[in-house]
C-alpha cells in the first residue's frame, strides 16, 4: 500500500460485466470514489520502489550510452488520414485546417467522427522485418514503436482498452508485438512510446460543437456516451477545448492510465519506455517507472538495463531516468546522457510534408553525440505502413554516411569540449531548450564536433573544406590538445593524409575526392 495515494474506482461495473450487458466499455467516474480505500499500485518485485528516493539509485545502462542512434515509428490511426499530427483533436476545432479538410473529405464531425476514421487504418503493406532491416542497416541501435497516442487508441491487444485497439479494429494486428519480434530478429533494442496521460484533456474537443453555421450548438460525436471509452466521459461543466493542466485529472483516470501502461510494459517488457511528458500523476507514474525497472532487473540477474525518459529536467537530475529534449538540443556537454526526439517531418504522416534534408539530420546526429546525447529519429509511416520514396532516399543517405563514419559515433564519449566554430562558441541557452531545432541551419566546414573512444579522438568537420581542414583546439599551445599527435586518418579514405600540428592548430591536407557527402571524420591518435 502506498501511503497517501488517492482513492479511485475504475468503473461502476467491471469491463467484463459491461461487455456482457452490451454497455459501453468506457471509464466511468464514481462520485463516491473519494471515500474508497487508497489504491494498491501493484508492481513487479525487484530492487526499485515507486518512490523518488528509490529511483534515484538507477543508472543509465551502457548499451544506451553506446547506442547513440534510434529510429521511431510514430504511427497509428491518425496516420490513416495522411494529413498531419493531432488530427484526432484538431478535426473537432472549427476553422482549423484539419477541420476544414475533414468536413470536405469525410463529412461533418457531428456525423462522421474519429471513431469512423479508425477502421481506415489498414496497414496493408506493413512489413516490420523489412522496415527494421532497413533501420539496422542505417545504423539504428534501438527502435521505438508508438504504443498509444493522445487519441486513446492502443496498438496492442489491450486488456483495458478492449474495443479501441489495433487487434480489435483497423489493421486487426498486434502492432507493438510485431515490431518487438522484428526488433529481436534484427538485434535491435526495443522501445515503446506512450502519450496517454494527456488524452483526458486533449480529446475534449470531441465533445464541443460548431460555434457558427447551420450546425452551431449540435454536439460532435464525442459527446455520445456510447463512445465514452474512446472520447472519455467528462463532467458537464468541463472547459471543453481548453488546454487544461495535463498533470491534473480525476483519480479514476490516473488509475486507468496506470493499468493501461502497466499492461503494455508487462506484456512487452521494452528496453526503453518513452513518456510524452514527465512522470505523470506522481505515485502512479513513479510506480510505472519502478515496475519497468524491476521487470528488466529480473530478466538480467538483478541488473537493470531498461531506460525511462522524461521531459522534465528535475525528474532526471539524479538517476531515475534519461532527460529527453523534444525537437531540441541540450546546451554544451550535459553531465548525464540525454536524448533528442525529433522527426524528419511532421510527427504523423502528411501527404504535403516537407522533410529535413540528409545533411540536416546528419549534422544534428553528430552535434547531439558530441554533447553526450542520443538521437531518436521518427520516420512517419503512411497509412500503408510502407516508407515513401523521399523517406527511403533520406534513409539511404544516412546508411551511406554511417557505413563510413559510424566508428566516431557508436560507443563514444564527449571530449573536453563538444565543438569549435561560430555556432559552437555562441552563448548557450540555459541548459538546453525544447523545440529549438527550428532555428538550426546547416553547419559548414568552419564547424568542428568532437567525440572520443578510449585514447582516440574524432574530429568531425561539418562540411567539405577547400584543400585542407583546420582544427584550432588541437594547437600545440592549447591545453585541450593531446601531448603529441601520432597519426591522423580520414575515415573513408584508404591512403594516408598529410598533416601538420603547430601553435595555431592541426592542419590536414585533404584529397581531391571527398569520402562522403556530409560531415567528414578525422581519426586522431
Amino acid at each position: 500500500m502506498i501511503a497517501g495515494a488517492p482513492a479511485i474506482l475504475l468503473s461502476r461495473k467491471s469491463f467484463a460485466q459491461r461487455s456482457l450487458l452490451g454497455l459501453p466499455l468506457g471509464v466511468t467516474f464514481d462520485a463516491q470514489a473519494a471515500e474508497a480505500p487508497h489504491p494498491n499500485l501493484e508492481i513487479a518485485p525487484g530492487p526499485f520502489k515507486g518512490t523518488r528516493e528509490s529511483l534515484r539509485q538507477w543508472q543509465v545502462p551502457e548499451w544506451y550510452r553506446d547506442a547513440k542512434f534510434g529510429i521511431w515509428a510514430h504511427w497509428g490511426p491518425q496516420s490513416a488520414i495522411e494529413y498531419g499530427d493531432w488530427y484526432a483533436r484538431n478535426m473537432y476545432i472549427q476553422g482549423s485546417g484539419q477541420y476544414e479538410y475533414h468536413v470536405k473529405v469525410y463529412g461533418h464531425p457531428t456525423r462522421v467522427g474519429y471513431k469512423n476514421l479508425i477502421p481506415l487504418w489498414k496497414a496493408d503493406k506493413f512489413d516490420p522485418d523489412h522496415l527494421l532491416g532497413l533501420y539496422k542497416k542505417a545504423g539504428a541501435k534501438y527502435f521505438c514503436t508508438m504504443a498509444v497516442h493522445h487519441d486513446n487508441f492502443d496498438l496492442w491487444n489491450s486488456r483495458y482498452q478492449p474495443r479501441w485497439n489495433a487487434v480489435a479494429i483497423g489493421p486487426k494486428r498486434d502492432i507493438v508485438g510485431a515490431f518487438k519480434k522484428a526488433a529481436e530478429r534484427n538485434g535491435l533494442r526495443f522501445a515503446v512510446s506512450e502519450h496517454l496521460a494527456p488524452s483526458y484533456h486533449w480529446f475534449s474537443t470531441s465533445h464541443m460543437s460548431d460555434k457558427t453555421g447551420p450546425l452551431a450548438g449540435v454536439p460532435y460525436d464525442g459527446a455520445d456516451p456510447a463512445y465514452a471509452d474512446l472520447y472519455h466521459e467528462l463532467p458537464k461543466d468541463y472547459p471543453y477545448g481548453q488546454r487544461v493542466n495535463d498533470r491534473q485529472a480525476p483519480d479514476p483516470w490516473k488509475m486507468h492510465y496506470f493499468k493501461r501502461i502497466k499492461d503494455l510494459v508487462d506484456n512487452y517488457q521494452p528496453d526503453l519506455l518513452y513518456t510524452d511528458g514527465d512522470i505523470f500523476f506522481e505515485e502512479y507514474g513513479l510506480a510505472l517507472v519502478a515496475n519497468l525497472y524491476n521487470l528488466d532487473a529480473n530478466r538480467h540477474g538483478g541488473r537493470c538495463e531498461a531506460v525511462y525518459t522524461s521531459k522534465l529536467p528535475s525528474d532526471c537530475e539524479t538517476g531515475t531516468c534519461v532527460q529527453d529534449w523534444e525537437r531540441g538540443v541540450a546546451a554544451g556537454i550535459a553531465e548525464n546522457p540525454w536524448q533528442t526526439d525529433t522527426s524528419i517531418g511532421d510527427w504523423h504522416y502528411s501527404i504535403d510534408d516537407r522533410y529535413k534534408t540528409p545533411k540536416y539530420v546528419i549534422d544534428m546526429l553528430v552535434d547531439i553525440v558530441s554533447r553526450n546525447g542520443n538521437l531518436m529519429l521518427n520516420f512517419p509511416l503512411p497509412n500503408s505502413g510502407e516508407l515513401d520514396y523521399e523517406e527511403l532516399v533520406i534513409l539511404d543517405e544516412i546508411t551511406r554516411w554511417m557505413a563510413i563514419n559510424s566508428e566516431g559515433i557508436y560507443a563514444t564519449r564527449p571530449w573536453k569540449i563538444f565543438g569549435d566554430g561560430s555556432v559552437a562558441t555562441a552563448p548557450p541557452s540555459s541548459g538546453g531548450t525544447r523545440f529549438n531545432e527550428a532555428g538550426r541551419t546547416d553547419l559548414t566546414a568552419e564547424e568542428v564536433r568532437f567525440t572520443t573512444r578510449g585514447e582516440t579522438l574524432y574530429a568531425f568537420v561539418m562540411g567539405w573544406p577547400e584543400k585542407q581542414a583546420f582544427i584550432r583546439p588541437l594547437a600545440t599551445t592549447s591545453p585541450l590538445s593531446p601531448p603529441k599527435i601520432q597519426n591522423v586518418e580520414l575515415l573513408g579514405y584508404k591512403d594516408k593524409v598529410r598533416w601538420t600540428q603547430d601553435e595555431q592548430g592541426l592542419t590536414v591536407l585533404l584529397p581531391e575526392q571527398k569520402p562522403c557527402d556530409y560531415a567528414i571524420a578525422l581519426k586522431i591518435v
